[in-house]
């Protein structure tokens, strides 16, 4: 009774203004720093639990291959788990037209956003209006041009081929050497701070469905990197597919063009041409370059079928776009390019949900990272574990992973600057079923 009386009269007199404590004896300040304390524990103090595979990864289905269960062969690409199919995106920004269909509605704020006497200046369109996300601009007006016939269209100065660009003997007869020379050779690659930035927000495992990082995961962009030829020419190829599975895909003569076009472009740099000079070497494609640019060209853009339908997919449509699998549950198939997750969470259709704990301590991910394994939602579809490279180009890639699938077998571990990686690589008979970096622990 007396300590309700004195409960009562410091109400009366204005003194309740201290922290509360709760039924334990613990003040609001208490618990704020245990719950810090107890995150920082598993974030630094995790290793025990990510390298034991019988332990709570393995009763979620996520053992110690979760990432090697990422995508599966006969057409089986990705890691199960207990999810909803479905989840609500977290933010959608206003504004944007839903068309799956063209790139027009895809990058063009709706004329109910636009502000008074707004106006598009030589094709510039605004993408993207998530804080903390500066405003996007993406040049887009020129695509167009993209379409027509290869042999008129602008390309790059080619790359003089210098000593530099002759594969050696050490790496002819190391693939780790090889791919480690295309990392060095791309010279397009963006810099971490200065061309772009990133938040890589909260860890968890495969298995968690929290959403650990409250914003996006590109802060920024820089303008410049899509007046970038090789980086326009891929951009402008992205609209060109139906993310769904099983959609037969019917490619018109001026998409062919806009591939060769790709290509072309692609082929006057210096990691493409070493990739030429590789293999050639290996007898795997001849000296000819018209001859390497068509087996570039089929490789990455003849349809085939997934998901039981006819050319319904392709080796670029499922690495570098994404596809949506209907099955018992919705899944996001492929999609480990860091340009079109920029875009699509640019768009509001990507939901960065945080970064994969790494295996290892010491290898947490920060804005410099190149390397990222991170989950996130597509169009409300949940890819629960993906692994892409940030800030590479385009070029490199396409040599990176068509080096491994000539060269190399399912798994390839090798140094990329100072990321040890897994390249998997994925076949489906003689074609490019998909490919993507592990970070190597």
């Amino acid at each position: 009774m007396e300590g309700l009386i004195k409960g009562l009269i410091n109400v009366a007199l204005g003194h309740d203004e201290e922290p509360r404590d709760d039924r334990h004896g613990n003040s609001s300040q208490d618990r704020d720093e245990r719950s810090r304390s107890t995150w920082a524990q598993v974030v630094t103090g995790g290793e025990e639990d990510n390298d034991d595979t019988g332990g709570s990864e393995r009763r979620h289905g996520y053992g110690g291959n979760q990432w090697n269960r990422e995508e599966q062969r006969n057409e089986e690409w990705e890691s199960g788990g207990s999810r909803p199919s479905v989840r609500p995106q977290k933010a959608v920004h206003e504004g944007y037209e839903r068309n799956e269909e063209r790139r027009q509605d895809d990058y063009r704020p709706s004329r109910s956003n636009r502000k008074e006497g707004e106006e598009n200046n030589d094709g510039w369109e605004t993408v993207g209006k998530k804080p903390p996300r500066r405003h996007q601009q993406v040049h887009m007006g020129h695509w167009d041009n993209y379409k027509c016939p290869p042999s008129e269209q602008d390309y790059s100065d080619e790359v003089e081929c210098g000593a530099k660009l002759e594969p050696s003997k050490e790496e002819l007869a190391d693939l780790s050497k090889a791919c480690n020379k295309l990392w060095e050779l791309d010279l397009n690659r963006l810099v971490p701070g200065k061309d772009y930035q990133i938040d890589c927000g909260e860890g968890k495992k495969v298995y968690q469905k929290e959403d650990m990082a409250e914003g996006s995961l590109f802060s920024w962009l820089s303008e410049d990197t899509f007046r970038r030829p090789t980086y326009s020419r891929f951009c402008s190829l992205l609209d060109n597919y139906n993310p769904h599975e099983g959609y037969k895909e019917d490619v018109s003569s001026q998409e062919r063009q806009e591939q060769a076009a790709f290509t072309e472009e692609i082929s006057r740099t210096a990691p493409i041409k070493y990739l030429h000079k590789y293999l050639s070497s290996k007898g795997i494609v001849s000296d000819n370059n018209e001859d390497f640019k068509s087996m570039i060209t089929r490789l990455w853009f003849d349809n085939y079928g997934r998901g039981g339908t006819a050319n319904s997919s392709s080796a670029f449509e499922h690495v570098f776009v994404g596809e949506i699998k209907h099955r018992e549950e919705q899944e996001v198939s492929g999609f480990h390019n860091w340009v079109q997750f920029y875009l699509e969470e640019a768009k509001g259709r990507v939901d960065y949900q945080g970064y994969i704990f790494p295996r290892r301590r010491g290898q947490i991910p920060d804005s410099e990272t190149q390397v990222l394994t991170i989950q996130f939602e597509w169009n409300g579809v949940l890819k629960s574990v993906s692994s892409t490279l940030v800030g590479v180009s385009p070029e490199f890639e396409v040599a990176l992973y068509t080096l491994c699938f000539y060269m190399g077998g399912e798994d390839n571990y090798v140094d990329l600057g100072p990321y040890p990686v897994n390249i998997k690589c994925y076949r489906l008979g003689n074609k490019l079923g998909s490919a993507f970096p592990i970070a190597g622990s």
